[in-house]
């Protein structure tokens, strides 16, 4: 078979795929509904930050403009609720289908399993991207707010459809495997709860079994200076003897603004997080997040600026990943980073893991699809 008939085949599943659910008037409600939410989120999200600025509060990005804000709120709410809609287009694609008696009568049709299997994978892909497409004029009202650039939008668009494909690929091939719909949509959102909250578990639980040491020496801080003697408006009451400032120390090995590390190096107890970081990179959260482009903290136009939600999950990724090595203070007599670069990004990790087990599964589930099936789980609808 060529590849233009092949992929005719599965032009041939989709479309059919996509007018059961074009005729269908709940599919049109949905989307009214989730516009709706959608532009709830950001209404609320604009008017808090109005109240926030009236009253000269930092919401926590440091930039002029509510278009950061604006955006996280609104990518934390698709991706969220994202992950809870695509099971619904997926989880039900194939088991609803033997359920009715309508698969075998594909199956003996000139469809290969592979035809079958890609063509109710990316329609259930097609319908979940249509709820990703509505979303994207409050993302760019976002970013038209100011404070970001348009790679901002791009990417997190294109991480968005990327999660939203692994999890209707993972139901698809759930649905091949299960005789029940509703055991294939039970099992495809555990599936789904395992990859958002189960890493998070499994990752902390991890941490308990990576204890390790790292060298390290002692730490000055030059703010301790301030208590040499009793200066300013409450001296009458201070007592410079209460006090003392610690002599600044001669072995220094290395120093910033804030600290310097000195003496001699020796073992500290520490998790060594890198061991489990791989957990973590595949939660989706942290895979979209790690991969939007944020500028560099390190520069000095950019130190000032305060980081938000979806910077600090990527941040907090990084310093997983760099282990204590990297991110004890005084490790290896060295100032550990405030901000780690983007060198190193742990997303694509996890997505490379992600999409392994999608292709196991899919792997089984076009096994599954093949006929003669030779033999058939009790109880199993045929025709």
């Amino acid at each position: 078979m060529s590849l233009t008939q092949y992929s005719s085949g599965i032009s041939a599943v989709v479309g059919m795929e996509l007018r059961q659910r074009l005729r269908s008037r709940g599919w049109y409600i949905m989307l009214a509904i989730w516009f709706a939410l959608i532009w709830l989120v950001t209404a609320l999200t604009w008017i808090s930050w109005k109240a926030q600025s009236g009253y000269d509060f930092d919401p926590g990005f440091g930039r002029v403009g509510p278009g950061p804000l604006i955006f996280e709120a609104v990518l934390a709410f698709v991706l969220l609720f994202g992950l809870l809609v695509a099971p619904a287009f997926s989880a039900n694609a194939i088991s609803g289908d033997r359920s009715a008696g309508t698969l075998a009568i594909m199956q003996v049709t000139l469809l290969r399993p592979g035809q079958l299997l890609w063509g109710k994978f990316l329609a259930s892909w097609i319908a979940a991207l249509a709820f990703l497409v509505v979303s994207v004029p409050f993302l760019v009202f976002g970013i038209a707010q100011g404070g970001l650039g348009v790679g901002y939008i791009v990417v997190g668009l294109l991480m968005l459809a990327c999660e939203l494909g692994v999890v209707c690929a993972l139901g698809v091939g759930i649905s091949a495997l299960a005789n029940r719909p509703l055991f294939s949509i039970v099992v495809t959102y555990l599936t789904v709860a395992a990859l958002t909250f189960g890493t998070l578990i499994a990752f902390g639980l991890g941490m308990m079994l990576s204890n390790g040491t790292v060298e390290a020496n002692q730490s000055y801080y030059k703010n301790m200076e301030m208590y040499q003697g009793p200066e300013g408006p409450d001296a009458e009451y201070l007592d410079g003897d209460i006090y003392p400032a610690p002599p600044k120390p001669k072995d220094i090995t290395d120093e910033n603004n804030e600290y310097a590390c000195y003496g001699p190096l020796v073992e500290q107890p520490a998790p060594h997080s890198e061991r489990v970081a791989w957990m973590l990179g595949m939660n989706p959260f942290v895979v979209v997040a790690d991969a939007i482009p944020y500028p560099d903290r390190n520069t000095p136009a950019q130190a000032n600026y305060t980081s938000g939600m979806f910077e600090m999950i990527s941040q907090s990724a990084r310093y997983v990943q760099a282990g204590p090595e990297a991110t004890y203070q005084c490790a290896n007599g060295k100032v550990a980073p405030q901000y780690l670069s983007k060198e190193a990004p742990l997303w694509p990790l996890g997505l490379g893991l992600q999409l392994l087990v999608t292709a196991g599964v899919l792997a089984l589930c076009w096994r599954a699809l093949r006929t003669p099936a030779g033999k058939l789980p009790k109880g199993t609808r045929v025709a």
